[in-house]
């Protein structure tokens, strides 16, 4: 993916005859981001942003949101969708509070712990439910899993491109 965009949602199929399209939210916001008159990118399977798709409508239906997209009223129009993610500019992302951070702000950060050991890069954060789990690669060894825990993540130096972890006990010998 272009790295100025990031997706908020992905086009899983068709709905119906009239171009609506079942897409699985990304974002936390669905009821803004997919609002009427939203304004979005469609990323290829090649990662290329391409066209620009303004939302007609849009609604929840199970686990999906429903969405049509001005010009394309049609199931023939939806159909070539399919399998493509909608993004936007980071520039349109929503300020977080302090001590909060975006997934691609995290990634490719080097981890270091408080005793000053360079341990790796943040290739991946994990949201399996409780708290994200920040997978560290380490060169030459398994990765390093992390919980985001306020006992754990000591600081993150977004200038630096750095965070600082206190590995708690235990913790490297799960990961072995």
């Amino acid at each position: 993916m272009e790295l100025d965009y990031v997706t908020v949602g992905s086009i899983v199929n068709t709905h119906g005859l009239r171009g609506e399209v079942r897409v699985i939210s990304k974002t936390e916001i669905p009821n803004e981001r997919f609002a009427r008159g939203s304004e979005m990118y469609l990323q290829g399977e090649d990662g290329r942003i391409t066209d620009k798709l303004q939302v007609a409508s849009s609604r929840p239906h199970k686990q999906f949101w429903l969405v049509t997209f001005v010009g394309m009223e049609t199931v023939q129009a939806a159909e070539r969708l399919k399998g493509m993610d909608l993004c936007i500019h980071v520039s349109e992302l929503p300020e977080l509070e302090p001590g909060n951070y975006y997934i691609h702000e995290l990634i490719g950060l080097s981890v270091v712990s408080d005793e000053g050991e360079t341990l790796g890069v943040i290739k991946e954060v994990l949201t399996p439910g409780a708290n994200d789990v920040y997978v560290v690669s380490q060169p030459g060894q398994k990765d390093l899993l992390v919980p985001a825990l306020k006992e754990c993540i000591l600081k993150v130096d977004r200038d630096k491109k750095e965070m600082t972890v206190h590995l708690l006990p235990g913790l490297r010998e799960m990961n072995q």
